[in-house]
């Protein structure tokens, strides 16, 4: 998914009574520098921006940021600030019939999770461009540390971590149900480390700031979930 010209995977797929959407990271959509992460304050681009969704005939647009969101309704909670990082892009109905919700390589997802526990197995699928699109390093699979900040984060490991361009991936715990968005990468405390910020407290802030948005779901896999290491 290309946001005038900022580059970043695709998470999971979302559906309501009426559209199909495709959710990316809501910092993939920041303006301002790397180092602006905190959603209550940084620039973002506004709702109703084009977004580029590789394999769609048309742009989507992006309907919801959270941090548009929050910065409209003076969020002041500082682990809801630095972690609600979820971004709607709903799809033309003319790419909506070509979508299929399961992850690549793992399968699912297989619902929604609270949490993960400590060294928890975790699954993502990322599709940086700086892998120069090589297949075979997109699947990822480590561990987690628990969550976090009030719930709102979990620190993960994986083999290989990720990098610039796989911000917005989704993460599955050990049963295939999705856990959370990679939201950051960390270089103090735990280097190597990813922020995955949590799903479930992400939809819950969706569904009850922005009314219209109440009925949105996550759209469970047609693919078993297939946990392991990547062939």
């Amino acid at each position: 998914m290309i946001t005038q010209g900022s580059q970043c995977t695709a998470n999971f797929v979302y559906f309501d009574s009426a559209n199909v959407y495709i959710g990316q990271a809501a910092h993939c959509s920041g303006t301002g520098g790397s180092t602006d992460t905190n959603g209550c304050s940084s620039p973002t681009l506004p709702v109703g921006t084009q977004v580029s969704v590789q394999g769609a005939s048309k742009p989507g647009v992006m309907v919801y940021n959270s941090w548009a969101t929050m910065q409209s309704q003076g969020e002041k909670d500082p682990n809801t600030c630095a972690f609600n990082d979820l971004a709607l892009v709903k799809l033309d109905p003319a790419d909506a019939a070509k979508v299929n919700p399961s992850v690549p390589r793992w399968g699912g997802p297989t619902g929604v999770a609270t949490s993960t526990g400590f060294l928890e197995q975790v699954y993502s699928y990322g599709n940086s461009e700086l892998r120069f699109g090589i297949a075979q390093l997109s699947p990822k699979t480590g561990f987690s540390l628990g969550s976090d900040s009030g719930g709102w984060n979990n620190t993960v490991y994986t083999l290989t971590p990720g990098i610039p361009g796989d911000s917005g991936s989704g993460f599955l715990n050990s049963g295939g149900k999705a856990f959370g968005i990679l939201s950051t990468v960390q270089l103090i405390p735990l280097p190597g480390a990813n922020g995955v910020g949590s799903l479930a407290l992400e939809l819950q802030y969706l569904h009850s700031h922005v009314s219209s948005f109440s009925g949105v779901q996550l759209a469970n896999g047609t693919e078993p979930f297939k946990g392991g290491l990547p062939l």
